[in-house]
């Protein structure tokens, strides 16, 4: 009888299931390396962030205040930041101070960028025009706006105006300069390829330029407007009977400093509501842009 041979098997392969796929290896090293640069967060993590650092902000101040590191005169606890602000509510007609706050910073802001837009606009696109209005534009945006207020009284009073025109000026020749350089940065390749398609020159302002800087326009919209803010505040500390600075002035007389935190804190809120607000409408208005 001959002897029969037995060829032994070959070993399976291993299962290709074993081999975890692309997308859960990029997963789990994203989550190796948490603080990995210009690495994302998700948005609950971001907000427990960023309340985070504002528990840790206000307890490191309630235990320098209420436990006696700080004297009562020169920084007021939170308790009684709190106590002073409803005071202001309730007895000061606080709200109505305010109110006349907010609509300084809205209508100078407004003027402004009315202005300052179109003109810059019409830098950002016509190099001629830049030339002719760069140097007296980054000349006026050194110059302080609290530096004008005297002047401004002598021509508009202590009313309305001399406030408005305050912001005015502190707003609208950061905004003309930062919307020409947001112009002026457009792709070279689509401007060529528009006039390769018989675009004329107002046509390539209209339908190239201005819809792509549109997204960089908003945003130096938003960043302007909290500048405002602090402008507003300098224009009423002078000559003014209204308004959260002229809170803040009366207060600092009465060296009460829980009235003027209090007023520093609802500035920060109302301008962190309407930093929001901004970044919200213009996500909805440019879902394409990457700001």
């Amino acid at each position: 009888m001959e002897a029969t041979t037995v060829i032994p098997s070959t070993p399976a392969a291993p299962a290709a299931a074993s081999v975890p796929p692309a997308a859960v290896r990029v997963a789990a090293a994203r989550r190796r390396r948490a603080m990995a640069p210009l690495e994302p967060v998700s948005p609950r993590a971001r907000w427990m962030l960023g309340v985070g650092f504002f528990v840790l902000f206000f307890a490191v101040w309630a235990v320098f205040t209420l436990g006696g590191f700080v004297s009562p005169t020169f920084l007021a606890s939170p308790v009684t930041m709190l106590r002073e602000g409803w005071l202001l509510f309730t007895e000061y007609n606080f709200i109505q101070d305010i109110g006349m706050t907010v609509w300084r910073v809205v209508g100078g802001f407004v003027l402004a960028s009315v202005i300052a837009v179109p003109l810059g606009i019409a830098m950002g696109a016509y190099k001629p025009i830049e030339a002719f209005l760069e140097p007296f534009v980054s000349f006026c945006r050194y110059l302080p706006a609290s530096a004008f207020i005297p002047l401004l009284i002598l021509w508009a009073g202590i009313g309305e105006s001399q406030k408005l025109l305050v912001i005015f000026i502190g707003s609208v020749f950061q905004v003309i300069l930062m919307v020409a350089v947001t112009v002026g940065s457009a792709r070279k390749d689509l401007v060529e390829a528009a006039y390769t398609l018989g675009a004329s020159s107002r046509g390539i302002v209209r339908r190239v330029l201005i819809p792509g800087a549109a997204p960089g326009i908003a945003e130096t919209l938003r960043l302007v407007l909290g500048w405002a803010w602090t402008y507003v505040i300098v224009a009423e500390l002078i000559g003014s009977s209204s308004g959260i600075g002229h809170m803040i002035t009366d207060s600092q007389a009465l060296l009460n400093t829980g009235q003027i935190i209090f007023g520093i804190i609802v500035i920060g809120v109302i301008g962190l509501v309407s930093d929001f607000a901004f970044k919200a409408v213009n996500r909805r208005l440019f879902a394409w842009s990457t700001l």
